[in-house]
């Protein structure tokens, strides 16, 4: 059979740099951090005080009080962002057919902020079983993808994924295929995550996973440089609108970019740490440029999962340098999570727009706080150090992988008809 074009018509962030797409991108920009002490609970005690929180979202200027109740942050932030994708794309809910159009919109996590609440309630109560009635349907990681569904009534393919970090990259991975395939016209795709909480931290911290800069908390995500010492927690929401091809120029739709290749691969060798070779890495990206019948050397950009840990960053470092070969020298690279944190689930869908909007832009945003390259790191690549830079940007790769061994890579190329 002959497989669908996929495109790119709608997008919406809520991130720890702004809390719509153009507010993100412009921070992405300037190299903004968005890092700031913890103010969601008192972080004192903890041996990490700052994260990057979302700022300015007060969800009652968005909800009603009787459907909050249903709705923990994580959902909360997947509608938000949702919403904007929804408006961006110009999908008139009056003309579509909804049989045709699916949600697969996902969380690492899933209502951590409902299940250390109700517990808490649980036990500070003299562990009464006084439970909230929405307490499980709250929590499920699946639950934002339903919400958006009967919100808008969408009655496609309809599920949530969950594979750590690289979750939101799987969502979209699942709404391509699914659209080139024929199986529907349309996704809603994406992720979000919520987990900047005590017990979030806490166990990332117990870990040994994020940064305890404390005393240089706007400049702690370091990806690749020689002082980093963890990731920095985010949070947030990203949500792309995919379509199939024609049913997008049927409809007359922007488009942003073509989704083009997919790939996914497991580690297979630890819980939390890469392949010290990057062989998972190479395995998922070599897949992907595959998929899109691309070569190497028309890749311009990759959006690096770059979580600023001491062994993530030289194992995706090492399997660019093993697939790209000696044109890994001409490619911009960068890492987005020195400004926005480590959104967790939530990660592949904001740099996906991140990388879209640089094939659209012809930019390609910064690696910031980049002042001495690990040494053990190859010096002759262009980590797009603290400034953004101009480029022709044809086609963007954007990497993410998760504990578990988790590894799912994308690219998106500039819509040529």
């Amino acid at each position: 059979m002959e497989l669908k074009r996929v495109v790119v018509t709608g997008l919406g962030a809520l991130t720890p740099l702004g809390n719509n797409v153009q507010e993100y991108w412009n921070s992405l920009m300037q190299g903004v951090s968005g890092c700031n002490l913890i103010t969601r609970f008192d972080a004192q005690k903890f041996k990490t005080r700052f994260a990057c929180e979302v700022k300015n979202f007060d969800p009652h200027a968005y909800f009603e009080r009787k459907e909050l109740r249903k709705l923990d942050r994580y959902s909360q932030y997947a509608l938000y962002a949702v919403d904007e994708a929804m408006k961006d794309s110009g999908l008139d809910l009056e003309k579509i057919d909804k049989d045709r159009v699916g949600v697969i919109y996902g969380s690492g996590i899933g209502g951590i902020d409902t299940f250390l609440e109700e517990i808490t309630g649980f036990v500070n109560g003299g562990y009464t079983p006084r439970f909230n009635p929405f307490f499980i349907p709250k929590m499920i990681s699946d639950i934002a993808a339903g919400h958006i569904s009967m919100k808008y009534g969408f009655r496609g393919p309809n599920f949530g994924v969950v594979s750590a970090c690289a979750t939101s990259t799987n969502a979209i991975i699942d709404a391509f295929h699914y659209i080139r395939l024929g199986k529907a016209s349309v996704f809603v795709t994406g992720g979000s995550e919520a987990s900047i909480n005590p017990a979030g931290v806490g166990g990332f911290n117990a870990m040994q996973a994020i940064s305890t800069n404390n005393e240089e908390y706007k400049t702690a995500s370091r990806p690749f440089d020689a002082s980093r010492d963890g990731f920095v927690m985010g949070e947030g929401a990203g949500a792309l609108i995919l379509e199939d091809l024609e049913h997008a120029l049927s409809r007359g739709a922007h488009i942003y970019a073509e989704l083009v290749g997919t790939g996914m691969s497991a580690d297979a060798y630890h819980l939390t740490a890469p392949h010290p070779e990057g062989d998972g890495a190479y395995l998922v990206m070599k897949r992907t440029l595959e998929d899109a019948g691309m070569n190497p050397g028309e890749i311009d950009y990759i959006n690096l999962h770059g979580t600023a840990t001491p062994l993530g960053d030289i194992a995706e470092v090492k399997a660019i340098v093993k697939l790209f070969g000696e044109y890994a020298y001409r490619l911009n690279l960068s890492s987005t999570k020195s400004m926005t944190g480590h959104l967790l689930g939530a990660a592949g869908a904001v740099e996906a727009i991140a990388a879209i909007l640089s094939c659209v832009n012809d930019m390609v945003p910064p690696t910031i706080n980049l002042n001495q390259l690990d040494p053990d790191i190859d010096n002759r690549l262009n980590f797009t150090p603290n400034k953004a830079q101009k480029r022709e940007v044809r086609a963007a790769l954007s990497n993410t992988f998760g504990f578990g061994g988790h590894n799912a890579s994308v690219i998106f190329k500039k819509y040529s008809g």
